[in-house]
């Protein structure tokens, strides 16, 4: 077996979690890489809440969306994702994935914030189905990006262990801030 890298095993996690017919979130839409494998998950009977806060994101979302035709399993949104509660009211959610940092081929100045992140993971907790997960990749090699990683790192830790499993994973002899995956699980009442 080969190890795999944090956005690999992010993908792994997610499908081992997300069936057809699910709702789920990308929190960072980016390019769009997520949302499409998410789409593709959950099938015609899902939903997909897709959320980023610069154009360009939403514009690469949608043309990977409909370039692979899962256009109507998923809803674009062109807002930051600590806005979530609005849109899925009480809807039940089984996954959620947020690749934290900057858009890689956008302004790098325009980051994601521990402020905004902890709002939206909390308000999925809310929603989220027992062993449904919600996974934060942590890319944090950036100004701002430990201040995000320590809250972010501290929320996770301080969850009750009555109510969620919490996973840490990581390459620790990397160079350069090797990314980090947070897998916040949902335990059922009987685990």
């Amino acid at each position: 077996m080969k190890l795999q890298s944090a956005l690999n095993f992010s993908h792994t996690l997610l499908k081992k979690t997300v069936k057809p017919g699910d709702n789920v979130i990308d929190g960072t839409a980016g390019l769009g890489h997520d949302t499409l494998f998410l789409a593709q998950l959950v099938g015609q009977k899902g939903k997909v809440f897709s959320f980023d806060i610069q154009q360009s994101a939403i514009d690469a979302t949608n043309h990977r969306i409909n370039e692979n035709e899962v256009q109507p399993q998923c809803e674009i949104i062109h807002d930051g994702h600590e806005n979530v509660k609005r849109y899925i009211n009480d809807q039940p959610i089984s996954a959620a994935i947020f690749n934290l940092g900057y858009l890689p081929t956008g302004n790098k100045t325009i980051i994601t914030k521990p402020a905004t992140t902890l709002k939206a993971v909390s308000a999925i907790l809310n929603n989220l189905t027992p062993n449904g997960i919600i996974i934060l990749v942590l890319y944090y090699g950036h100004p701002g990006g430990k201040e995000e990683k320590n809250q972010v790192l501290d929320f996770a830790g301080s969850l009750d262990q009555h109510q969620y499993n919490v996973l840490k994973y990581q390459f620790i002899n990397q160079i350069n801030d090797p990314p980090i995956l947070i897998a916040i699980q949902k335990r059922t009442k009987s685990s």
